[in-house]
């Protein structure tokens, strides 16, 4: 399976807490609505039924596969003009997406920051842990550096920050260690060797009683590093949104762990800028997380600019 777009049937990705969602960004014909990582166009192809053909939806996403697949979904091509805009671009540079389509600001922003099933049985770019390709794990692999070369240049220290920030991972160092030790002879190229790596570094008794893949952090400390995911998600929160949204706009927004959540609960206490709408945040039912596992640690914030 290729990394490009029309290579795949069809997108098997269940969009998450998609009722709370919709009820959350209280939709209306007209409205310009943002969906920042419109992934496989799951949550879009209902934004697109609310807002109308006066309404306009730019759909944003890093990925050039999922853009494919949001294009077939949403019927793009047989939109009336000015309907949809779909864009290979990163939420945070949204600025510039609306300086080309001469739109000052916007009424909604949706962001999901959770990676798509289909990114993770993408075989070429190593996000799901039994894909063959090489340890990429970037959205948008004309930027940046694969994490494959940044596990053979990083210093044993920089892994060890990155495992710790990124992945709460309490054996980095161990993991970090095995790491330099062997790309000296058998470096890390695909999942399976990190897979490999990560288990041969950590104490039996945590591998005999973990309750998931021992990798998982690991992985999702390297992928973070490897898009900038938390310097986008900082730019976004800090400078973009503010100035994207039209005041009494609401920005609604779905997080996966604990470092994005605090980083969007800490912005929308900005009094200043937001009437925050979540004191806690809306979580899946148990009724959605039989059906869709993945979304047991979704945590959707919403707030309206002020």
């Amino acid at each position: 399976m290729s990394g490009k777009s029309g290579d795949q049937k069809r997108p098997v990705h269940i969009p998450v807490l998609l009722r709370e969602v919709m009820e959350q960004l209280d939709l209306s014909p007209g409205l310009v609505v943002v969906d920042g990582t419109v992934g496989a166009g799951g949550h879009s192809q209902h934004i697109l039924k609310q807002i109308g053909t006066t309404g306009t939806l730019i759909g944003l996403d890093r990925d050039e596969m999922m853009l494919g697949f949001a294009r077939e979904k949403l019927g793009a091509e047989t939109l009336p003009d000015g309907q949809c805009f779909l864009r290979q671009a990163s939420y945070a540079e949204l600025p510039a997406v609306l300086e080309e389509l001469q739109i000052p600001s916007v009424d909604r922003v949706l962001l999901d920051l959770g990676l798509s099933s289909d990114q993770l049985s993408d075989e070429t770019r190593g996000f799901g842990f039994e894909t063959p390709g090489d340890l990429d794990l970037r959205f948008d692999t004309r930027q940046g550096i694969p994490a494959w070369q940044l596990l053979e240049t990083l210093s044993e220290a920089e892994l060890v920050e990155i495992m710790e920030v990124y992945g709460e991972e309490r054996f980095s160092q161990r993991i970090a260690s095995q790491l330099v030790q062997q790309r000296k002879t058998n470096p890390v190229r695909t999942a399976a060797d990190l897979i490999e790596a990560v288990q041969a570094a950590m104490p039996a008794k945590a591998l005999a009683t973990a309750r998931k893949n021992p990798a998982t952090r690991v992985f999702q400390a390297l992928r973070i590093a490897a898009n900038q995911e938390l310097e986008q998600l900082e730019t976004m929160l800090d400078a973009v949104l503010p100035q994207a949204l039209k005041p009494g706009g609401r920005a609604v927004i779905i997080s996966f762990h604990s470092l994005e959540d605090r980083m969007v609960k800490q912005a929308f206490k900005d009094r200043d800028q937001w009437k925050n709408l979540t004191a806690k945040p809306i979580t899946a039912t148990q009724a959605e997380q039989r059906v869709n596992p993945r979304c047991r640690t979704a945590k959707l914030r919403v707030a309206v600019k002020t």
